[in-house]
C-alpha cells in the first residue's frame, strides 16, 4: 500500500496544518490545500498561475517537453490521423469511436446543424460593420430562449442533447455572423457535406453557383479545428467552468467563454502575428525588425507561448499544412509567406531568441493560412471559437458531473480602506 505522503505549513505563531499530497497519471504532484481555512488563512495566486481548479480526465500539457494530449492521444497524431468530428467524440466521451458509433454522431450532429429560423432575425439587430464576436456572444447566449427543452444541467441526456446542438449551431452562427457583415446571403447546412466542408460552404458559398470543397484546404482547416480543439484550463474555458459551476446553462456557459476567448492575449493571437507581418512589410526588414524586438521597440508575436516552454507541438503541424495550402493556391511567392519564413529563419538562428526559448507557436503559421483560405482577419478569433466549442463543452459536462465541484468562489487579499464613519454631505 503507497504510503500517504503529506505537506506541513507552520506559521510564525507556531500553529501547523498538515497537507495531502496528490498524485495525477501525468504531471507533476498537486498539494490539496483545503485545509488550509482551519488555520484562518488562505493562499494569494494571482490568476491561479500555480493553483489547480479541478480535477480533469480531459487534456494534458506538459510546457517543458512542448506535449499536448487530447485523452492521452499526442495531438500530432489527430491532426495527421484523425478527423474534427472524430476528436470531438474523444473529447466528449473519452474514447475514440468505432465505425458504428463515428457514423452515429455524424449522424446527429449533422440533424442538429439547422438554427430555428426566428434565430436570424437577431443579426437585423446588430449593426453590418458589427465584429463578429460580438454577434456570436449574444446569438450563442440566446441559444437558451430557442432550445429551453434540455437545460436541465442535471439530467445527462439534457447535458448531451446540448452538448450536440452547441457543437452543430455554433459553426452556422460563425457563418452567418460572416454573411450579414459582407451583406451577403444565409447559406444554409448541407447535409451531404462533411461537418468541415458544411462550414465552409455557408461562408464562401452563394445561391448564383455552386460550390464544390478544395479538398486541400478542407484539410487544413479540420487540422486548425482539431489543433484548437481544447487546451486544458486556459481562460476561456476556465471562465465557462466557472458559470457552470453557479448551475447557468450551457449556451449562457459557451457564450461566457466566447466573451474571454475575444480578448487579444487570448484568441487574438493569430491575427495580431499577421499584423506584425504587414506592418514589416518586406523581407529587406526583417533584420531591422528583429534588432528592434531584442532593443525593446517591438513586439515579436506568434513566438513563444505562456504555457509551452519549448516548441508548441502544433506549430510543426500548422506549419507543414501553411506550405500545403501556399502551394494548393499558387501562393508560395506570397510576399507574407516569404516574410514568414525569413523571420522565422532569422530568430530560430539568434541566440537572443534561443537563449528565451522564442520558437514559432500555432499562431504564427494559422493567421497564414487562415488569409489564403479566404478568411477574413476579424473572423480569426470566430475560427477559434467554432474550434473550442468542444472543449468548452466538454469540460463544461466534466464539471457538471464532478461531485467534488462547487460554485466557483475565490478569494482576495484586501487592500481598500479600513472600518469608517458615513459622514454626511454637508460636513464632507
Amino acid at each position: 500500500m503507497e504510503s500517504k505522503r503529506i505537506a506541513t505549513l507552520t506559521l510564525d505563531d507556531g500553529r501547523s496544518v498538515e497537507f495531502p499530497i496528490l498524485s495525477g497519471t501525468l504531471g507533476p504532484d498537486v498539494i490539496d490545500i483545503r485545509a488550509l481555512s482551519k488555520l484562518g488563512v488562505f493562499t494569494y495566486d494571482p490568476a491561479f498561475f500555480s493553483t489547480s481548479s479541478c480535477t480533469s480526465q480531459i487534456t494534458f500539457i506538459d510546457g517543458d517537453a512542448g506535449l499536448l494530449y487530447y485523452r492521452g492521444y499526442p495531438i500530432e497524431q489527430l491532426a495527421d490521423k484523425s478527423d474534427f468530428l472524430e476528436v470531438c467524440y474523444l473529447l466528449l466521451k473519452g474514447e475514440l469511436p468505432n465505425k458504428a458509433q463515428k457514423d452515429e454522431f455524424k449522424s446527429v450532429i449533422t440533424r442538429h446543424t439547422m438554427v430555428h429560423d426566428q434565430l436570424a432575425r437577431f443579426y437585423n439587430g446588430f449593426r453590418r460593420d458589427a465584429h463578429p464576436m460580438a454577434v456570436m456572444v449574444g446569438v450563442v447566449g440566446a441559444l437558451s430562449a430557442f432550445y429551453h427543452d434540455s437545460l436541465d444541467v442535471n439530467n445527462p441526456q439534457n447535458r448531451e442533447i446540448s452538448a450536440h446542438r452547441l457543437l452543430a449551431k455554433v459553426p452556422t452562427i460563425a457563418a452567418m455572423a460572416y454573411k450579414y457583415n459582407i451583406g451577403e446571403t444565409f447559406m444554409h447546412p448541407r447535409n451531404k457535406f462533411s461537418y468541415v466542408e458544411n462550414f465552409m460552404y455557408m461562408m464562401f458559398a452563394t445561391p448564383a453557383e455552386e460550390y464544390v470543397p478544395n479538398p486541400v484546404l478542407v484539410r487544413a482547416l479540420e487540422r486548425i479545428f482539431i489543433l484548437h480543439a481544447d487546451h486544458e484550463q486556459n481562460a476561456s474555458t476556465s471562465t465557462v467552468r466557472l458559470a457552470g459551476s453557479s448551475g447557468a446553462n450551457p449556451f449562457a456557459c459557451i457564450a461566457s467563454g466566447i466573451a474571454a476567448l475575444w480578448g487579444p492575449a487570448h484568441g487574438g493571437a493569430n491575427e495580431a502575428a499577421l499584423k506584425m507581418l504587414e506592418e514589416i512589410g518586406d523581407v529587406s526588414r526583417v533584420a531591422d525588425y528583429v534588432q528592434g524586438v531584442k532593443d525593446k521597440k517591438y513586439k515579436l508575436m506568434g513566438f513563444g507561448h505562456r504555457v509551452y516552454k519549448n516548441m508548441d507541438p502544433r506549430a510543426s503541424v500548422m506549419r507543414q499544412t501553411c506550405y500545403e495550402v501556399l502551394k494548393e493556391l499558387n501562393l508560395e511567392n506570397d510576399k507574407l509567406f516569404q516574410l514568414a519564413m525569413e523571420l522565422e529563419k532569422t530568430a530560430l538562428n539568434d541566440s537572443y531568441f534561443i537563449e528565451r526559448k522564442l520558437y514559432p507557436n500555432v499562431d504564427f503559421y494559422s493567421g497564414i493560412v487562415l488569409r489564403a483560405i479566404g478568411i477574413p482577419t476579424n473572423m480569426f478569433t470566430v475560427i477559434f471559437a467554432v474550434a473550442r466549442t468542444i472543449g468548452w463543452v466538454s469540460q463544461w459536462n466534466e464539471m457538471v458531473g464532478d461531485a467534488e465541484q462547487k460554485i466557483g468562489r475565490p478569494r482576495q487579499l484586501y487592500r481598500g480602506a479600513t472600518r469608517r464613519d458615513f459622514v454626511p454631505l454637508a460636513k464632507r
